[in-house]
């Protein structure tokens, strides 16, 4: 390894000197709590980076990730709590523990038999008051499209699940017409019940047909975004505002964004 090249280690130690005396008083004043926005931030910054392409902007924002469990080991560290090699160990050990087919005798055929034997060996070790539910141990804090995909995969392993996908399917349309129900009624509390049936549903047939509904969705309001942004340009461009062109109009262009999206040149 070259003087140039870093290696984890001196992540370590350059955190603790950021908090360390003389170091950084931005850095000295955080906590665990004042920390999970950041944590958040950089979770979706990768994301980001992962739709783009870039590899250089995905190593950058790996990076931004990377420092926040060692941010945190830090603060812990300082209350003689843990350290970041206590976290690595931990999850070195769980990793071998969760894999007796790679690291031990087991045989597991396939990814969907090695799923639900993750599941069987992580039930195992929590508690008896977290096995209480098969469906327990969702993080609550989960965006709620990511949450209700985690909920179905839990209860789908223990069998709680539909046969086909057209099952699902008409799961959608049913509270489809049950929200133009609750529409027509004019009763916003059931409308509100329904609408959140209806995403739940559709949430489960993403699941069923191997769809991230959370991924789907973002990379429809990228498009949107761009859609959006083409008609905004275009009509600027003409000296116009979109709040003064007809509908039509704004419609056209937006058809419009939607070839040159198409032609990957939008």
């Amino acid at each position: 390894m070259s003087e140039d090249q870093k290696s984890f280690e001196d992540l370590v130690e350059i955190m603790r000197r950021l908090r360390g005396p003389g170091g950084c008083p931005w850095d000295a004043e955080q906590t665990h709590e004042s920390l999970t926005r950041y944590l958040l931030e950089e979770s979706y910054e990768v994301i980001e980076a992962i739709d783009s392409g870039s590899k250089d902007h995905l190593k950058e924002e790996l990076g931004d990730l990377l420092l926040q469990p060692v941010f945190h080991a830090a603060i812990a560290e300082e209350h003689d709590e843990f350290t970041i090699s206590d976290v690595l160990d931990e999850i070195c050990d769980k990793l071998i523990r969760r894999h007796p087919h790679v690291f031990g005798d087991e045989v597991i055929r396939d990814s969907a038999a090695q799923t639900i034997n993750w599941e069987k060996i992580k039930k195992s070790e929590k508690s008896s008051d977290e096995r209480k539910s098969a469906i327990a141990g969702v993080p609550p804090h989960l965006p709620a499209l990511l949450k209700a995909q985690k909920i179905t995969e839990k209860a789908a392993r223990v069998g709680f699940d539909w046969e086909h996908v057209d099952h699902v399917f008409a799961k959608v349309i049913e509270e489809l017409h049950e929200f133009e129900e609750a529409m027509a009624q004019g009763d916003n509390g059931r409308m509100e019940d329904e609408l959140g049936d209806m995403l739940f549903a559709i949430v489960n047939l993403g699941r069923f047909l191997s769809i991230n509904p959370e991924d789907a969705l973002r990379k429809t309001i990228r498009r949107f975004e761009n859609r959006f942004t083409h008609v905004e340009t275009s009509l600027h461009k003409q000296g116009r505002q979109m709040t003064d062109t007809p509908l039509a109009e704004m419609d056209t262009l937006w058809e419009e964004a939607k070839l040159l999206e198409k032609a990957g040149k939008l």
